[in-house]
């Protein structure tokens, strides 16, 4: 089953995210995508290690996403990705303009033969003020696009607010 959680800033995606993973019985593998470069990160990222479960595997990466998702995902596991706007944010950063499409295409191309449970986060973005700049613009259309998508692709779309779950696709939690 595929997943997206979509939710603000601070919404409870992350944390919702985290109860789907652990109520799917399966063996959980959290891929974080974030690069922590600064103090104010470095301490979202103690907050998330945290919560998590001790059990559960980590991987992190960046940009490469669908080569991990091919090569962890099985029917006993559930994947966890968190988050789809920091990895876009990281392709975005590249100097290769052409690495986002890439990477972009590989991973909405990999997702109807992953086996096992996928649940993807990511922030929604397009819900507020047009941004300034040409960079901070294209983040959000990128980010718009990649969730109409991936929201395509999967069995399950929830967006959260205030901790909330609303069930946009699939069945209700």
């Amino acid at each position: 089953m595929l997943q997206l959680i979509l939710g603000g800033a601070r919404s409870g995606k992350s944390r919702l995210a985290e109860k789907l993973a652990t109520g799917s019985q399966l063996h959980v593998t959290y891929i974080a995508t974030s690069q922590p470069l600064d103090g104010e990160m470095n301490e979202r990222v103690a907050h998330h290690r945290a919560r998590r479960p001790a059990e559960w595997a980590l991987i992190e990466e960046p940009l490469e996403l669908a080569r991990v998702l091919r090569e962890n995902a099985s029917a006993d596991r559930c994947l966890l990705v968190d988050c789809l706007t920091l990895w876009l944010t990281n392709l975005l950063m590249l100097d290769n303009t052409e690495r986002l499409s890439a990477e972009r295409e590989a991973l909405l191309d990999c997702l109807a033969s992953l086996p096992g449970e996928i649940i993807f986060v990511s922030n929604e973005t397009g819900m507020g003020v047009v941004p300034l700049g040409e960079l901070t613009r294209r983040y959000v259309d990128e980010a718009g696009w990649l969730h109409q998508a991936l929201a395509e692709r999967c069995q399950r779309v929830v967006l959260t607010v205030a901790g909330l779950p609303l069930t946009l696709k699939g069945t209700a939690l």
